[in-house]
């Protein structure tokens, strides 16, 4: 696995990975890497001819009082475990090389970058079309692979791609989750062992309500009263029934709809999410 720093590069070698390996699918990751980004690089190993990663911890998508300098960094255990996973280039830019000096131009998704998490953290997904958009220039893939988890960044990726002609689909692979059920995340490892049992109520206010709409509930109203009960040990962002695409509340479910949840367990900020049958 070639490592590279610079943009340059990194354009001459995915121009070659491209013509000689088609199709060249990209993993985006800020790195601190769990079997949720191996699975995105093992999804895009079997569709394409090879495979990009990147690792930046994108300063531009994170608030001036979040988590960026604690931000777990984990470099040389995520080459590793790339490498071993077939990965054929790494990416993994300086903030400068990223954001050089005189820099000014960002992308925002109107609208639907405000929904969300884009409500709860203003101007995080301003952070995450620019630097996402970048790297789609800069690698030019013919997929890219992102998680479910991250359904509201996956509603805006998929507007800006719309919107700005990117030439690229846009590959949603399933949330994968310990034993218990918890979401793997990058943030998991803050959890004392006391806040991982209390961060398991965001996935049994999922699945309760799941087992409602199962039994015939369909109305948004009630199913996020019930989902809610099961909270008590965590401080709420937001619990909502959505429309996949535009993030807009829905007053009742269908196939389709997105059932997203925000949570606070202590000082750590998790998400979760399904898509209802």
């Amino acid at each position: 696995m070639k490592i590279i720093e610079t943009v340059s590069e990194m354009q001459q070698l995915c121009r070659k990975l491209r013509v000689e390996n088609a199709p060249l699918g990209l993993v985006p990751t800020m790195g601190a890497l769990h079997e949720g980004h191996l699975s995105l690089v093992r999804r895009a190993r079997a569709e394409c001819g090879a495979v990009a990663a990147s690792i930046f911890v994108n300063p531009l998508q994170f608030g001036p009082n979040e988590d960026l300098a604690k931000y777990p960094r984990t470099f040389d255990d995520d080459c590793r475990q790339l490498a071993a996973e077939g990965v054929a280039v790494l990416f993994a830019p300086t903030a400068a090389e990223m954001y050089p000096p005189g820099a000014a131009t960002t992308v925002t998704v109107d609208g639907i970058g405000d929904r969300l998490d884009g409500a709860s953290r203003p101007g995080h997904f301003t952070g995450v079309a620019t630097v996402v958009a970048k790297l789609f220039h800069i690698v030019q893939p013919h997929r890219a692979y992102f998680g479910q988890k991250d359904a509201a960044q996956l509603a805006v990726l998929r507007q800006m791609v719309c919107d700005l002609h990117f030439d690229l689909e846009v590959i949603s692979c399933p949330i994968v989750r310990d034993a218990d059920g918890l979401a793997l995340s990058s943030r998991n490892r803050y959890l004392s062992p006391v806040e991982r049992r209390q961060a398991l109520a965001l996935h049994r206010a999922l699945q309760r309500i799941q087992q409602s709409i199962a039994t015939g509930e369909r109305r948004s109203e009630r199913l996020l009263q019930q989902g809610t009960q099961e909270m008590d040990t965590v401080k709420v962002d937001y619990l909502a029934a959505v429309d996949a695409q535009t993030l807009l509340p829905v007053d009742r479910v269908e196939p389709g709809t997105l059932i997203a949840v925000a949570a606070w367990i202590g000082s750590t900020r998790l998400i979760d999410n399904f898509l209802t049958d």
